[in-house]
């Protein structure tokens, strides 16, 4: 497998199929692990990371991660194909910005992807389309196992699974569902969502996580507590909070459509018409009016537009697929040039919005 492969398609987790897929956009594990033998990577010379990676690199030869799989020396990649990387999820910004030895292994489906010498030895990711935060963990753990029969990992009977980042000892698992809440967003319904996420230890992050903005209304509930709880509680805690914000999204686009649909159909035909139209628009932009119509799609009042379509145009008009689909290095004028064009042709075989 090729990058100029990964941008010709989309993943699994944006196909649009799973449980939910309306609201949620995906779900995710993560697992932190780090070798026994070796020190913390803000501990270790390039001598010692790079010890640390061919080990790795060896070891995933012979892990299988449920379909083909390519390993990638993210230290030899063009910062091009690293953001492009980030945007389809597949590495963390941290990894995407690191120096020396490092690499990802990703299986063809895009479903896993194990990170060598993120901020941790060992980053396992594993991702579903929709609500399915079950199949995720099933997945994960047998990776999980998988690589622990072949390499010792560093872990302490008092503590767990030991990590260069406090917050991730024990279980070192962060579970995160990425949710598309445009009503309470209008409403501005999202701050008690906020608020009651953090009374109960639930991080809420942007579309890349930590430490990124939400954009177009989307946001990744996350547990923040590892230590001293198991992974059935950490999973419990999200799989019950989960669908009550799925619920309440779903109430309040429903009163939305009941109260003032004429207002709300504006929104949406307008959304629709610049995205069809536009001659130049920017990331930002595209981003806001996709999420409208996305709603819109949800509501039936768009026809002849699938989640699908809508997934793969708000991955692909981000500026490294953007680049990458154009085969060249494009300024911001140009990208958003570009973008414009890109979304003109998807959306050209698109009904109009309902009367």
């Amino acid at each position: 497998m090729e990058l100029s492969d990964l941008s010709r398609r989309c993943g699994e987790w944006l196909r649009g199929s799973g449980p939910d897929a309306d609201i949620v956009m995906s779900s995710r594990i993560r697992l932190a692990r780090n070798l026994a033998r070796y020190p913390f990577l803000c501990r270790a010379d390039e001598r010692v990371r790079g010890e640390i990676e061919r080990e790795l690199r060896g070891v995933m030869k012979e892990i299988p991660l449920g379909s083909s799989q390519t390993y990638f020396d993210v230290g030899q990649l063009e910062t091009l194909d690293r953001q492009f990387l980030v945007e389809r999820q597949l590495i963390s910004r941290e990894l995407a910005e690191s120096q020396g030895a490092c690499g990802v292994c990703i299986a063809d489906s895009e479903t896993v992807s194990v990170m060598v010498n993120e901020e941790d030895h060992l980053r396992l990711q594993v991702f579903r389309s929709g609500f399915a935060l079950d199949d995720c963990w099933n997945e994960i753990s047998r990776i999980d196992d998988e690589l622990e029969s072949r390499v010792s990992y560093a872990f302490s009977s008092e503590f767990g699974y030991l990590t260069a980042c406090p917050t991730n000892v024990g279980t070192g698992i962060r579970a995160s569902v990425l949710l598309h809440l445009p009503a309470l967003v209008m409403t501005k319904e999202i701050q008690k969502v906020f608020q009651a996420a953090q009374k109960i230890s639930l991080a809420v992050r942007g579309l890349y996580g930590e430490g990124s903005q939400a954009m177009g209304d989307f946001y990744q509930f996350s547990n923040q507590v590892t230590l001293g709880k198991k992974e059935d509680d950490i999973l419990g805690n999200l799989k019950s909070v989960i669908p009550s914000i799925i619920a309440y999204e779903k109430k309040v686009r429903q009163a939305l459509v009941r109260e003032n649909r004429e207002k709300l159909h504006d929104q949406v035909a307008r959304a629709f018409g610049v995205l069809r139209t536009a001659q130049t628009i920017t990331s930002d932009e595209t981003m806001q009016l996709l999420s409208s119509v996305r709603m819109g799609v949800h509501l039936g009042l768009i026809d002849d537009l699938e989640l699908p379509t809508l997934n793969e145009i708000f991955l692909n008009t981000q500026p490294a697929h953007l680049q990458k689909l154009q085969n060249a290095s494009l300024a911001s004028g140009e990208r958003n040039a570009a973008r414009a064009g890109y979304i003109r042709e998807k959306l050209a075989g698109a009904d109009h919005t309902q009367n």
